[in-house]
């Protein structure tokens, strides 16, 4: 074979292999999409808490692989949480009758009306937290990836409901702390500083509830310095849903929520009280010990396989843990508190968690076994309004995963050693083109 037809042959193999992975990447292409939420309009020391129907979200059969979000500006500018607190936004999936026009804007509807139906995780609280996708402050420095070959399957047509089509709905719980007398205080949603003795449904507070979402929802107004000019400010939640078109190597995950106020051990009903109250430690300086710890146990309705946790808890807090029945360790997820005065480094404000992606197989949860959920928060001083809650995927093992897995893993391994190939290829083809240089250089050669 002649030098040309070899190297014109070598090139081929090279084409052809480049061709392979190219063609693998686009069948497994991550796909991204940046998107805004309605407008939320804020005051100084004033609070929205607002529900916003039909959002945008991504369309078709699809794995979701990440869904990060963070309070900007108009200017599309990252906002401080010393300027606005983000108490929570979550996302939630949710059927509506087709031919129903959408609510938009600022109704929670309960979702007690036969046009919309709650499409909500895998569970366990029976009442509240049926988010897909959600967190607080931490939000800018917490991971959502979902490793492979993992992901949130939505947008399934199979599983809607005859009639009803699938969208998606956020309520965004920002509190604007600007001119504020007491921050940190508007953020724990203390009544005192709200002025208010009923709740939004105009039911009066209990004599002890102190301070929770029960005084700061929507239109309520935190105590601010006197003197202070209103001024207007309008934000967005700037959220970004990174997914891939839906295919048999996605192994498909469930979401369960945990909550350490879980008190269905006792009732017998999984009736999450979504938040408590931090006392102040009386003893803490004769024992040098400032730590408030609260535990829950909870049991899953699947055998499964831990891929992803992450806790929530808000300021004070400094430390969440799953165990398993034996006390292993599932996951221990620690808040990031900020340093300085930067969004996304605010000091005193929990800015990001560590959060866990076990090996596969690694740990295992078994149908009926009792896992404990513990939350630690500082009680050098009182806290109001506070969370513990776990959220974790879970791949169910009665979907033959291992096999999935194994395949994935061969996938990647033959790419991998398609990348070799294709490395050693250019390898060889620079020789060859190295060596037809110096041949003709070789043979141009005329001494003097």
């Amino acid at each position: 074979m002649s030098r040309g037809k070899s190297l014109a042959f070598s090139l081929a193999i090279v084409l052809f292999a480049i061709g392979v992975l190219n063609s693998e990447a686009l069948e497994n292409g991550l796909k991204s999409m940046v998107y805004l939420s309605p407008k939320i309009t804020l005051y100084p020391g004033s609070v929205s808490n607002k529900y916003y129907y039909d959002i945008e979200f991504p369309k078709g059969h699809i794995a979701i692989k990440s869904f990060n979000a963070e309070v900007v500006d108009e200017a599309g500018s990252p906002v401080s949480l010393q300027e606005t607190y983000l108490h929570h936004w979550i996302a939630l999936r949710y059927y509506n009758r087709k031919g129903v026009k959408n609510i938009n804007y600022n109704v929670n509807l309960g979702f007690l009306q036969s046009d919309f139906i709650v499409a909500g995780n895998a569970g366990i609280c029976d009442s509240g937290l049926p988010q897909f996708f959600g967190l607080g402050s931490e939000t800018r420095k917490t991971s959502t990836d979902v490793p492979d070959p993992y992901g949130i399957e939505v947008g399934n047509s199979l599983k809607v409901p005859a009639g009803y089509e699938e969208n998606w709905m956020f309520n965004i719980h920002a509190i604007d702390t600007r001119g504020a007398v007491d921050a940190m205080g508007c953020t724990e949603c203390r009544c005192d500083l709200y002025n208010v003795t009923e709740d939004e449904y105009g039911q009066p507070l209990k004599p002890n509830y102190l301070g929770g979402v029960n005084c700061c929802y929507d239109g309520t107004q935190c105590k601010v310095n006197s003197g202070l000019e209103s001024t207007e400010r309008n934000l967005y939640l700037k959220y970004t849903i990174k997914w891939v078109d839906w295919s048999d190597s996605i192994v498909p995950v469930q979401i369960f929520i945990l909550d350490v106020t879980d008190s269905w051990e006792h009732t017998g009903i999984h009736d999450c009280l979504i938040e408590y109250d931090i006392e102040k430690s009386t003893n803490g300086v004769a024992t040098n010990d400032f730590t408030n710890t609260r535990r829950s146990s909870v049991i899953l309705p699947i055998d499964g396989d831990v891929v992803y946790a992450v806790a929530h808890q808000h300021c004070g807090g400094i430390g969440s843990a799953l165990y398993g029945e034996n006390g292993r360790v599932i996951c221990s997820s620690d808040p990031i508190y900020g340093q300085g005065t930067s969004a996304g480094d605010e000091e005193g404000y929990i800015v990001g968690r560590s959060t866990c992606y076990p090996e596969p197989g690694s740990a295992r949860i078994l149908k009926g076994e009792a896992l404990t959920v513990e939350s630690n928060y500082s009680n050098k001083k009182s806290h109001t309004g506070v969370m513990g809650h776990f959220y974790i995927l879970v791949a169910d093992s009665s979907l033959g995963l291992n096999e999935s897995i194994q395949i994935h893993d061969e996938l990647k391994e033959l790419i991998s050693l398609w990348g070799v190939a294709v490395f050693g290829l250019a390898i060889c083809v620079a020789v060859l083109v190295s060596c037809q240089k110096r041949n003709r250089n070789e043979d141009a050669y005329m001494p003097y």
